[in-house]
């Protein structure tokens, strides 16, 4: 059999580059480099990823992956300009609900509250987990910028569902007739409704780091893919 984690995150984000060969990730290394006798310390560790994300990225084709990091900037936007009451839905939007609403069934024996909170859990650990899964099994660092700009918009949906808890305006989905709002219900029962508002802002704040760190990792990805390609079209003028 094969491996279902990995076929869907490659559907998600496209195959493997066939360009150059695939070699081991050496940040193991790194990290083993750091905590020894010597002493490295982050800033060296740091230097050792930046290092080893470069050397990814040299010679690969930069054209479809900017196409799709232009759609995670447009996806970003649009979430942001539509504010935490807007309509916007992103190309992940579908996906997210899904594992949300599975978050909710894995999480349903642990009683109301973890149900509650399991759909939630979910929907930022499945981007999580399948950005370390490229990173350390695929060794794709420009897979690592689509996850985080997926986990973004997780995060921007989330932001929306926490601050509907006082409005009640989001259809929801769910089994059965009687659907609980998660929102509502576990800021109620913790007698936090009125707060619903600052835990939305608070984690719209963290989409929006998210969001940035995802862009700038894909752009710096791009830049240097970009910049091989000039560099060997002017070895071979």
């Amino acid at each position: 059999m094969g491996d279902p984690l990995g076929g869907a995150i490659r559907l998600l984000v496209g195959p493997n580059d066939p360009s150059g060969p695939r070699r081991p990730i050496h940040l193991e290394n790194a990290w083993r480099g750091a905590c020894t006798a010597d002493r490295m310390g982050a800033r060296d560790l740091l230097l050792a990823v930046r290092e080893d994300a470069k050397e990814w990225a040299s010679g690969k084709s930069p054209w479809l992956r900017a196409m799709l990091l232009a759609y995670l900037l447009y996806a970003g936007l649009a979430h942001l300009w539509s504010g935490l009451g807007g309509e916007y839905r992103s190309w992940f939007a579908g996906i997210t609900l899904a594992f949300h609403e599975l978050g909710h069934v894995i999480f349903s024996g642990l009683g109301k509250t973890w149900m509650l909170l399991g759909g939630n859990i979910l929907q930022l650990v499945i981007p999580t987990a399948a950005a370390v899964y490229l990173l350390l099994r695929q060794h794709d660092w420009f897979g690592v910028s689509v996850c985080g700009g997926w986990l973004a918009t997780s995060l921007f949906e989330l932001a929306s569902y926490i601050d509907d808890a006082n409005r009640l305006n989001l259809p929801l989905v769910g089994l059965g007739e009687d659907v609980l709002h998660d929102w509502e219900t576990l800021l109620t029962d913790a007698h936090l409704l009125n707060h619903a508002q600052t835990l939305a802002r608070a984690t719209q704040g963290l989409g929006i780091a998210v969001f940035a760190g995802s862009l700038a990792l894909g752009m710096a990805l791009l830049s240097v893919m970009w910049r091989t390609r000039r560099n060997q079209a002017i070895v071979h003028m």
